[in-house]
């Protein structure tokens, strides 16, 4: 029996470098297609409105689906997280309450949620593993935000006990690829640095980075993360959640990043550190432990080359990306 995958949020960053890997990879590969004949359905906002029951069960009731990998959620930089927690909080919740219920009652077999490492309590003993989820509240800075990502985890095992549903979830580290979000207000910090790299280029400025770059990351391309997905949903057991992250040795320094960025945008001028500007958490270090008791020999695409990869992409799309920028 062919299986139905709907992809909420199927639109952005993750949901079209799913979309990407299901047509590019080796059909019945451990990370392609679950079969020939399968449906991948890839929503978008344009497709209704998640925080309505009565729309989202239309989408469900349409569509059947048997698998679901629920990307869909209201994002936002730093200040918007601040200024509308009741909103990210809100919003969030109302989504996931009513995709997790219409998978419920359309019988889903099973279904990936998309957290984040900001559900971690703020005080956290490092690496972070699985097992700290819910050991303390999370960054006042995405208050909102975090607890909304944090309930699905309560949902799953919730829905589990009492309707032995499926249901599991994901823990990406920072996620950075073709179609992200390259608004210079609104970006995470790969995109948003892309972004200005090029303009300074284009303008002949220095590119100036906010901060001393001191910052650790661990970033995760989303081509790889695209493949990880679709192995949890064919593969993995638990109802827990899993981190999907390169390995604590990967992980590198807000300096290194701009000047990897430096050298893929062929960036030939003066880079200036702004050290008025706030760092931020200084590190977030996740363990990707558990994901390799599951898979051993999963390669990541090396940093230099899915940056390169990115920003190449943004250049060929710049036009009509997300870049804040209004478009003539």
């Amino acid at each position: 029996m062919p299986a139905t995958i709907l992809v909420t949020g199927g639109t952005g960053l993750v949901g079209k470098a799913i979309e990407w890997t299901v047509e590019h990879e080796a059909v019945g590969s451990q990370f392609g297609k679950f079969a020939d004949d399968d449906q991948w359905i890839y929503l978008s906002s344009k497709d209704g409105d998640l925080r309505d029951l009565k729309q989202t069960m239309a989408i469900f009731d349409k569509y059947k689906p048997t698998h679901v990998i629920h990307l869909a959620a209201l994002v936002g930089g730093l200040f918007k997280n601040m200024k509308y927690k009741l909103t990210f909080l809100r919003d969030n919740c109302l989504i996931n309450d009513n995709v997790m219920w219409a998978a419920k009652e359309h019988g889903v077999e099973k279904m990936i949620s998309c957290l984040s490492t900001c559900v971690f309590p703020d005080k956290v003993s490092y690496p972070i593993d699985e097992s700290h989820v819910h050991l303390g509240p999370p960054h006042h800075s995405n208050f909102g935000y975090a607890h909304g990502k944090r309930l699905v985890d309560v949902y799953n095992h919730a829905y589990n006990e009492e309707f032995g549903c499926n249901f599991t979830s994901a823990i990406p580290t920072n996620i950075f690829g073709p179609h992200d979000n390259y608004d210079l207000e609104d970006s995470h910090v790969i995109p948003g640095l892309v972004h200005k790299c090029l303009l300074a280029k284009k303008n002949g400025t220095p590119f100036t980075v906010a901060g001393s770059g001191t910052p650790l990351r661990q970033f995760i391309y989303s081509r790889d993360l695209a493949k990880l997905f679709i192995w949890q949903l064919k593969e993995y057991p638990e109802i827990d959640p899993i981190i999907l992250s390169v390995g604590e040795k990967d992980e590198i320094t807000i300096k290194q990043v701009a000047e990897a960025i430096v050298k893929a945008v062929e960036f030939q001028g003066e880079v200036t550190w702004d050290t008025s500007k706030a760092d931020g958490q200084y590190k977030k270090t996740a363990s990707n432990e558990k994901l390799r008791k599951y898979l051993p020999d999963f390669e990541f695409t090396p940093f230099d080359k899915a940056l390169q990869e990115s920003v190449e992409w943004f250049v060929q799309n710049y036009d009509n990306a997300r870049t804040g920028v209004k478009k003539q």
